[in-house]
Parts: C-alpha cells; sequence; structure tokens
C-alpha cells in the first residue's frame, strides 16, 4: 500500500518567517507556496510548513507515506483499527493527504503527490 515515505509537516506559528529561514537553510525557494502550506523538495523527499498544524493536532511533526490513491489507503488504514483525524484534502496539483491516528495514538499522514521523482505515474 505505501510507496515510501514522501513528506514531513513541521507546525509553524509564523509562517513567513520559517518559509525565510527554511529558504535560506535549503538554498532553494519552495516548489508549493501558499498561505495554507510551504513545500520544498529536498532530495527527493518534501519539507512542508503547516501554518495551521498546531492548532489541529498539537503533536509536532507528522511524517507522511506516499501512496497511489488517498481514498483506499485511508480506508485500508481505517479498516485496520486507525481513527480519521483528517480527511481527504486536496490541496490542487493533484497532491492530496488524509491523516489517522493509530491504535497506539500516533498520527500518520498519506499523500498523493505526483510531483515526485519516483511517484508511479
Amino acid at each position: 500500500m505505501f510507496d515510501g515515505l514522501r513528506t514531513i509537516v513541521y507546525p509553524v506559528d509564523d509562517l513567513a518567517a520559517a518559509k525565510a529561514w527554511w529558504t535560506r537553510v535549503l538554498g532553494v525557494p519552495p516548489y508549493f507556496d501558499e498561505p495554507f502550506d510551504v513545500g520544498y523538495c529536498v532530495h527527493g523527499y518534501e519539507l512542508a510548513l503547516d501554518p495551521n498544524g498546531r492548532a489541529e493536532n498539537g503533536d509536532g511533526p507528522v511524517t507522511y507515506w506516499g501512496v497511489p490513491d488517498v481514498e483506499t489507503a485511508l480506508a485500508k488504514l481505517v479498516g485496520e483499527g486507525a481513527t480519521e483525524r483528517a480527511t481527504v484534502t486536496d490541496f490542487g496539483g493533484g497532491i492530496r493527504t488524509a491523516l489517522v491516528r493509530t491504535p497506539d495514538g500516533n498520527l500518520v499522514g498519506v499523500i498523493e503527490n505526483p510531483h515526485f521523482p519516483g511517484t508511479p505515474s
């Protein structure tokens, strides 16, 4: 079901300051830059900044596993006992995510992102 690790999302309080800092650190501008999410491609992985993360989950960074179909992955995870935390969200450009809480309490995300190297077409 999983294609591999794809994304880590860091919750941030000040998106502009975090974006400026990460742009300096990484030496590249974000490939995705919206008021609700900023994403950098870092050697085949995504580092994302979420200005709403702390308010939404309070659990810190969330790792997202790449999947070919978010709805199928979400249904499988819920069917195996996870609790849906965030339903399928479409960010545009073919990027879609969902978030669950596993039975042991961890947050696990799934992401469909056709812009990543190695993503099946």
